[in-house]
């Protein structure tokens, strides 16, 4: 892991993801500008049927990614989401929910990483695409 990504988990871990992923339960295992893995539990995202809701894994995907992004903007810049896409293929109603980002292309001004979100047996559960804008600080 660079020096960057442990730094970057590092501030996670102090700061925080933030209200929503935090009462989700989300977790980041590792983070780098090309990929990344964080994991939710079914418990607690779960819509009246029992299913994982899709929107939680939507969340899941956004907040890795964005990380990820953030890292590939680097130091002074920080990415903004501008375009998100979910194709949500089986469904979840236990255990624990793994994404698994990729960068798909990075550039100068912006970043398109592909989150695969599974179950612990591997089923692939969505697949989500998030695009960022790289901008610097203000």
């Amino acid at each position: 892991m660079s020096n960057a990504a442990q730094e970057m988990l590092d501030w996670i871990h102090k700061r925080g993801l933030g209200e929503l992923a935090e009462k989700m339960g989300i977790q980041v295992i590792s983070i780098s500008a090309d990929a990344g893995v964080a994991t939710m539990p079914a418990e607690g995202n779960r819509q009246p049927l029992g299913l994982v809701h899709g929107g939680a894994y939507v969340v899941l995907a956004e907040s890795l990614g964005s990380m990820c992004a953030t890292l590939a903007a680097g130091p002074g810049r920080h990415a903004v989401g501008i375009e998100i896409n979910a194709s949500h293929t089986r469904s979840c109603t236990e255990g624990l929910v793994i994404a698994t980002a990729k960068a798909v292309n990075i550039g100068k001004n912006l970043a398109t990483h592909e989150i695969a979100v599974t179950d612990e047996k591997g089923n692939r559960l969505s697949t989500i695409r998030i695009t960022n804008f790289l901008r610097d600080n203000r």
